[in-house]
């Protein structure tokens, strides 16, 4: 009698795959080397923390993933897509199509409400969600048609993170995104980008110096000098609300 089947678990499909990925920077005649032979896949549906003092390339390299820089040498691919490849037009296409952003500050437009703010992004989006459930899915259905000077630091920033969830983005790129908010209001904005990753099923890559939301991550790149520096695998993800810093 032949041996019972195994049931073997499927590999997790790299969303992104970056090899020997350097980025040079010229400032006079001094060179800058942003990143200096970088490798990692991130795989689909993840959240993955880039963590590292600043300067070590962690803002570099989300750019480059997110279509808004290219490397010096070395490849990138999102799925079938060379990025490294990509004119101008075809990384526009692709930041449209498949990635949200969300910085450090907010870029909201003074003049236009919160749903006003999200609905920009709906409006150029193949299959957006309708502002009011973007808005909702951070917590801010109360709050929509709210101007941004009459909202908060951390309602500001949750009204650029359904901003940028409302076109249904594949990966969602974080730099800083609690930067400048004190660790209450970090913890709600945090909380928002997880509910989009759980969610969405949406890749999300969030870039920090600050240790403690590490424990939010699936996994932790450690980037120093350029340099992937370390890989740790989290055996569970902690809350947003178990965090302390």
């Amino acid at each position: 009698m032949p041996p019972a089947a195994r049931t073997r678990t499927p590999a997790p499909s790299a969303a992104f795959s970056a090899r020997a990925l350097t980025k040079v920077y010229g400032m006079g005649e001094v060179e800058v080397r942003a990143l200096d032979g970088v490798d990692l896949d991130l795989f689909a549906g993840e959240f993955v923390v880039l963590l590292g003092p600043s300067g070590s390339g962690k803002s570099t390299l989300l750019n480059i993933l997110g279509g808004l820089d290219v490397p010096t040498s070395g490849t990138v691919r999102y799925l079938d897509h060379d990025l490294t490849r990509m004119d101008d037009r075809a990384l526009t296409r692709y930041r449209r199509e498949h990635v949200g952003f969300v910085f450090q500050f907010y870029n909201l437009v003074p003049s236009l409400t919160a749903r006003e703010n999200v609905a920009l992004v709906t409006d150029i989006s193949p299959d957006p969600m309708p502002a009011h459930e973007a808005l909702a899915l951070v917590g801010l259905a109360e709050r929509m048609d709210h101007f941004p000077a009459q909202l908060s630091g951390g309602e500001q920033q949750r009204v650029a993170i359904a901003r940028a969830v409302a076109k249904r983005p594949d990966v969602l790129l974080c730099d800083e995104p609690t930067g400048a908010l004190d660790v209450k209001t970090g913890i709600i904005v945090l909380e928002a980008i997880s509910a989009a990753n759980a969610q969405l099923g949406t890749t999300a890559v969030v870039i920090t110096h600050n240790a403690a939301i590490a424990a939010m991550a699936d996994r932790v790149i450690h980037l120093s000098g350029g340099r992937v520096a370390g890989i740790e695998t989290n055996p569970t993800r902690a809350s947003a609300r178990d965090l302390t810093w």
